[in-house]
Formats: structure tokens, sequence, C-alpha cells
């Protein structure tokens, strides 16, 4: 791969995409210990970086005329990236997701004027039928990371940040099949390789730390995270001997701490960053490597978050930042117990947003019962001074997660 392809990509996509400026932060910063620098890929047109890489993918191909209809297999943001770089360019696009992909994000891929096959139960099975349309209709497929047009493409965002903070530490980058930490850190290192670069994955979906740790290919019998837009459970070939050769780290983020991350761009930023987006900052927020005095930008890969997860994420995010509790105890199932319990509940300034009664439980008194309350606290220590007052009450109080 030479580095006049990157180049030759950011021209294609020049007139194409957005190009958003690295924002600061100074809550992040103050956080990290760092100077901190956000890039929001979640506000690329349609919603994530992948658009970049599948536009330079196609647009290349029709430059050379070998371009008439295209095919890929997707559940997320390639799909869509897919889809309107052939409405763009004026081809045709068949998109092969599995049947569980959300009625959302079906129908914006079909909305950039793709056609949508759904098929299988999983990405395997969308691949493998992606695959026998390839050689029944001729088209072209498009890959979501394993190809060096790709790559290409997805290494322009180096040279964006670059632009726009020419002196810079350390970035860090969101990965799951290696397309986008591949193709960035080539193009950095090309022109500054004293820039540290830093790949971050969910701990459930970890190939390509394990891979980069063992020096040699890894693959994953499973993949278990929120972070859906990085469970890969095989990495590309080409995106791993870029990563070998110029990626400096990599570190793994949990899912209660990307979750907590997606809650403080909420709050701070205003930003709707979907889990795969967020687990750069995640990293950096749990200072997975040295940060003190150094300029870091954090990549915010995609915003393509399902709207009826978000609630669930936000409510990971509170707990996990002790901003929310959940517990158990046991109370009297008589005229007057609830009214006590809620008036040491408020005593306190907690509000409670959950409660439910289990009054079958074979080990419990005729006349008692088991609640399962949801609170909002302040934070760590005004869930302890809660816990405190409920047992000097009387009440034993059994934490759930």
């Amino acid at each position: 791969m030479q580095f006049c392809e990157v180049e030759k990509a950011a021209q294609r996509l020049k007139n194409v995409i957005h190009h958003i400026p690295l924002s600061s932060s100074r809550t992040f910063s103050d956080v990290v210990g760092a100077e901190l620098y956000l890039k929001y890929e979640n506000q690329q047109k349609t919603g994530s970086f992948k658009v970049r890489g599948a536009y330079n993918k196609m647009a290349k191909l029709k430059e050379e005329g070998i371009l008439t209809s295209v095919v890929a297999s997707s559940a997320g943001n390639h799909a869509q990236g897919v889809a309107f770089s052939a409405a763009a360019l004026g081809v045709n696009a068949t998109i092969v997701m599995p049947r569980s992909t959300p009625i959302a994000k079906v129908a914006a891929t079909e909305g950039y004027g793709a056609k949508v096959v759904l098929y299988g139960d999983c990405y395997d099975d969308a691949y493998n039928h992606a695959m026998e349309i390839k050689e029944e209709e001729g088209a072209t497929f498009i890959h979501p990371f394993d190809d060096y047009d790709i790559i290409a493409g997805q290494g322009t965002i180096s040279l964006e940040i670059l632009r726009d903070l020419p002196v810079m530490d350390v970035v860090m980058v969101p990965t799951g099949g290696g397309g986008l930490l591949a193709g960035m850190a080539f193009a950095i290192k090309q022109i500054n390789p004293r820039i540290k670069v830093v790949g971050v994955q969910a701990e459930g979906a970890d190939a390509l730390v394990q891979s980069f740790k063992q020096k040699k290919l890894v693959t994953t019998d499973k993949v278990a995270t929120i972070a859906d837009g990085i469970a890969v459970k095989s990495p590309g070939e080409l995106t791993f001997a870029l990563i070998k050769e110029y990626v400096d780290d990599m570190v793994t983020v949990s899912d209660a701490d990307t979750a907590a991350a997606i809650l403080l761009l909420l709050e701070r930023t205003k930003q709707v960053v979907e889990p795969s987006g967020a687990v750069s900052l995640a990293a950096a927020i749990n200072r997975k490597i040295d940060l003190d005095g150094k300029k870091l930008v954090c990549v915010l890969s995609g915003g393509n978050i399902d709207v009826s997860f978000i609630h669930k994420i936000v409510e990971k995010g509170l707990i996990n930042r002790g901003r929310q509790m959940k517990f158990q105890t046991v109370m009297l199932d008589i005229p007057g117990s609830l009214e006590h319990f809620a008036h040491i509940v408020a005593g306190c300034g907690a509000n409670i947003t959950m409660f439910q009664h289990d009054r079958l439980r074979a080990d419990l008194n005729i006349n008692e019962a088991i609640i399962h309350v949801v609170c909002e606290v302040a934070g760590f220590e005004h869930g302890k001074e809660l816990v405190s007052k409920l047992q000097q009450a009387g009440y034993k109080v059994i934490m759930e997660s």
C-alpha cells in the first residue's frame, strides 16, 4: 500500500463527505489529565466513517470503467455507506442483512436507494448469500474492511486530523475488523512517526488485541459486547499486516465503561455516539495508557445507535457512574410499610424510579415481601449514605447489578 492512495482517496471524497473539524473538550481534558480533542465521525454522512472507504473503493472502480453494480453484507454502518455511495455514483446496490437487523437500519439503508435482502441469522449467513449474489449477477463485492481501497479511504481521517492539529502525541481509534485503525495508522506514520496510535476494542470482541499481542492472526469463537459495530470474530489479513507494522498499542474496554462514556457524551457534548464509536473515549477516561500531559485525539467513529437501545445504555451508564442504584430488601407487607420506606429515601434526597413487590418467594414469612428498587442518587457517596440510612432503620440491603 502506498501513501499516494490515501491522498487520492481524499481527493475523491473532497466534495462528497463532511469535513468535521476537531473539537477540544475542557471537560474530558480535565477528566483524562490530557489535552483532549474529539473527532466526531458520528456527524459524518450516513452517521459513520464507513462511507469514506466504501465511496473510495467504488469511485476508483468507476474511474477504471469496471463498476456496474455492487453487493455487500452488513448489519450496520457499512450497509449505509455502500448504499449512499452507490446512489452518489449511479450504480445499483444490493445489501444482504441478517433477518435480526433492526427495522430502523433496514429502512435507513433502503432510504439511500439500495435493495435490501434479509437472509440468515447472523453476519456469516448474510456474507455467504452475498457471495452467491456476486457470482449470479456479476456484481462487485464491497468488503467492509479487508481491502486496500477501503483502508485508504478510512485513512483520510488522519489527514483531516493532522490538518487541524499538526502537533499531537496520541490518537485512539475504535477497531473491529481493522480497516479504520489500519488506514489511520498507516497514514499517520507516513507523516509523523512520533505520533502514538492506539487501537481500542471491546473486552468481549478482542480478536485484534489478541492478534496484536501474539503477533499472529487470531480468530475468536464468539463475540459478546454492546459495541456491535466492532464485534468481529475474524479480523482482516490485510488490515492486521498494517496494524502489526504501524500500530503502537492496543487495549480493551468493558461494556460498562463504554456505556458510561456514551452517557457523558450525551450530557456534556449533546452528541449521540454508538457503543463502537465511544470505546476510544472510554479507554481514555479509564487511563488504559499513560496520557498525562499529552495531546490526545479520540475518534468517535459512528452514531447509528438504535433509539430503542439508548435507554438501556443510559441506565447502564448511570449505574456505572453511581448515579443510579438497584437493590432489594425485605419489607413487612402491611399498611404503612411502603410509606415508611419512601420517607427514609426522600429524607436522604434520593428519588425512587422503579419499585416492585415480590410476595411469592418460598423463604418469606407470610407477612413479608421482597421489594426491588431503583433509585436516582447524586453519586457513589450519596448511594452509600442511602444504604446506611436504610440499614439503620432495620432494612437489609442487597445490591443488584
